[in-house]
């Protein structure tokens, strides 16, 4: 008898006797009560059936999706290397590579619950509490541009949140509608001599690329020009009220981004005296190509250009490394900018 013969008849004597008939007449176990089932029972239907009472919103659950979530899928829910990317992917369900996230493939938002319910965080599933799993939530939404960062998620709202793809899935009748053609006897006539490759994959992203040692560039070196420009920024009144606020809005950022004293280079550069600074100017990080040719041309990181580049990054910059989709909010970035202000050098 062959290996996987074997193998079959082990898989399926073993699963004979741990049948509940075979159970029941060797004395083990017992039929598990309704409300033993129902405490696993937690099915949570797109209609909100289901839905455990809770809440969250962004602000949380950004903090928590950090500690959680992030090492697999990113700080922004945009994913590292081939694990899978939450966030992005809007309009490109037609093209020959659509990035399928929840907030450009999937049909249901129950789908993302009861998921992030049973299973997360990985190698450590069930351990969430109903409102921090309504806020990691409510954070993939925000970070999908669904829903504003202040707007709490919770059974009560959940259902006013359409995602973009509902009416994409059409309903399943296969049975009814094609497995009498294929689940007949097969057909062995007129086959083939050989087999051959008629096409390939056109995206091969499932092997690990071969690592290669980090080149670390130096900054941008200041132009004359810039550094005039520099010396022409006017220093603002400073608003300690403001700040204030600003230090709340800037937990969107601090998961790239260090301020004040033994801060480091992260994801994202130090941010210490950024306000009136050259950019492209922190020693020790790589900046994108995009972000080196604006220093070059003397871009200076005034006010007006960070409440631009807040607003709205991959508009401001195109090829920017900032995966972060941007403060909609005018006060908000008014105030991160007066918080970084408080960090000079």
């Amino acid at each position: 008898m062959s290996k996987f013969l074997k193998s079959a008849a082990v898989i399926a004597a073993i699963s004979m006797i741990s049948g509940p008939a075979m159970a029941e007449k060797l004395g083990l176990g017992r039929v598990a009560l309704p409300e033993e089932i129902a405490a696993w029972d937690g099915e949570i239907q797109p209609n909100g059936i289901g839905l455990p009472i809770g809440s969250g919103d962004a602000l949380v659950g950004e903090e928590i999706f950090a500690d959680q979530c992030a090492a697999c899928h990113g700080d922004f829910a945009e994913g590292i290397d081939n694990w899978p990317k939450l966030a992005g992917g809007a309009d490109t369900l037609d093209r020959d590579d659509p990035l399928k996230t929840v907030g450009s493939y999937w049909p249901h938002l129950s789908t993302a619950f009861d998921y992030i319910k049973r299973s997360m965080p990985y190698g450590n599933a069930g351990t969430l509490s109903d409102d921090e799993v309504y806020a990691i939530v409510a954070y993939i939404l925000y970070s999908n541009d669904l829903i504003e960062d202040d707007y709490v998620l919770s059974n009560e709202t959940f259902l006013d949140v359409e995602l973009p793809n509902a009416k994409g899935f059409i309903v399943d009748n296969r049975a009814e509608a094609e497995y009498a053609i294929w689940s007949g006897e097969p057909c062995m006539e007129d086959c083939k001599d050989d087999a051959k490759v008629t096409m390939r994959a056109m995206v091969l992203d499932v092997t690990p690329e071969e690592e290669k040692p980090e080149v670390v560039e130096t900054a941008a070196p200041v132009t004359e020009a810039a550094a005039e420009v520099v010396e022409e920024v006017a220093v603002a009144a400073f608003d300690p009220a403001l700040a204030e606020a600003g230090k709340k809005v800037f937990k969107k950022c601090k998961s790239c981004h260090q301020l004040g004293d033994g801060a480091k280079n992260r994801s994202g550069p130090i941010l210490t005296a950024v306000v009136g600074k050259a950019a492209g100017a922190v020693d020790g990080f790589k900046y994108s190509k995009p972000m080196k040719a604006a220093a070059g041309d003397g871009l200076i990181w005034t006010a007006a250009e960070l409440d631009a580049f807040l607003k709205k990054p991959k508009a401001y910059m195109k090829g920017t490394k900032m995966g972060f989709s941007g403060l909609k909010k005018e006060e908000d970035r008014v105030a991160i900018i007066e918080y970084l202000k408080s960090f000079g050098e």
